[in-house]
């Protein structure tokens, strides 16, 4: 099949598999397709919310829907990397051998990743960048597709380790959920105090997935787009003569190039998912807050005066 013909069949199948998604979660209609999109470019998200807004839910409800396999990891203070890759036990022949951890499915929830020390966190960041582990010498690789989905409790910092910048990094979106509407929550409230539970299909297999993956990649991207991402990541970074003047005033540090990589990649999957055959400027705009939003650091006078990470890539369009 021609690569333009299977991205028609992935608008079909796009569509099909939000209606899919819908049948579990009500609204959160951003959410979804932020998520949807960095799993079709291959990359992982950060989820930041309060508790209650249904994450896990979400998550589980994509995995079937996307015909993958699903595990959750609770993270916790005296959660060790082991717990999560796995280890080696002697079995009844006196042989080593490898039990795989929960960091074996398609799907990771790791949820509250900032409840856990460095050294775990620095176990799950590895999975995500080699799509592989290493446990006892031995180089483990993880089945694809791979995509880690972690959670942040915005409000709750006691007894957190939170992620560093570098390992912030290694996301391509930051996702900020928002407290459904009344109309919303009045749903919610409906659908999950009966009996009613739905059934969700699943419309894809993980090889239909990483062809799609691929079919993505190769969608051609004009020079002028290109030079739009990075020109606009290197607006986000106060030393450069391009910053701008919100930038100058208010951030630290801007983002590095694993930004404009991203934005480029995110566009295409945008630009797919709504049937165009090449992203342009409109599309990287689309897809700019999520992957820009954790990748700049605010100084005391932006915090001080309310200045919020949206308002600053706002002004970089």
């Amino acid at each position: 099949m021609s690569d333009v013909a299977t991205i028609e069949q992935f608008v079909k199948k796009h569509k099909e598999l939000k209606q899919e998604i819908a049948k579990a979660i009500v609204g959160q209609d951003q959410v979804v397709n932020q998520i949807l999109i960095s799993i079709f470019s291959g990359g992982h998200s950060l989820l930041i919310g309060v508790p209650g807004l249904a994450k896990t839910l979400m998550v589980n409800t994509i995995a079937q829907a996307l015909g993958l396999d699903f595990k959750r990891i609770q993270f916790t203070p005296d959660l060790m990397p082991s717990d999560i890759l796995g280890s080696e036990i002697l079995d009844e022949d006196r042989h080593f051998k490898f039990v795989k951890g929960p960091i074996f499915a398609n799907i990771i929830l790791a949820d509250e990743i900032n409840r856990t020390p460095p050294k775990t966190q620095a176990a799950l960041l590895e999975a995500m960048q080699e799509r592989a582990v290493t446990v006892a010498g031995h180089h483990y690789k993880l089945d694809l597709p791979y995509f880690v989905l972690a959670t942040q409790n915005p409000i709750e910092q006691e007894g957190t380790y939170p992620l560093p910048e570098a390992q912030l990094d290694r996301f391509m979106f930051a996702i900020n959920l928002e407290y459904p509407s009344f109309e919303e929550e009045v749903q919610v409230v409906k659908t999950t105090t009966n009996n009613d539970k739905p059934t969700i299909n699943a419309l894809f297999t993980a090889n239909e997935i990483t062809n799609y993956q691929e079919v993505i990649r190769r969608i051609p991207v004009a020079d002028n787009v290109i030079e739009y991402a990075v020109n606009m990541v290197g607006k986000t970074r106060p030393n450069s003569d391009a910053a701008a003047d919100l930038v100058k005033q208010y951030i630290d540090w801007g983002a590095g190039p694993r930004a404009s990589q991203n934005l480029i990649l995110a566009a295409k999957t945008h630009a797919a998912i709504n049937g165009k055959f090449s992203p342009d400027i409109e599309d990287v705009q689309a897809v700019a807050y999520s992957i820009l939003r954790h990748r700049i650091i605010k100084n005391y006078k932006a915090e001080a005066e309310g200045v919020s990470e949206n308002d600053i890539i706002s002004s970089l369009f």
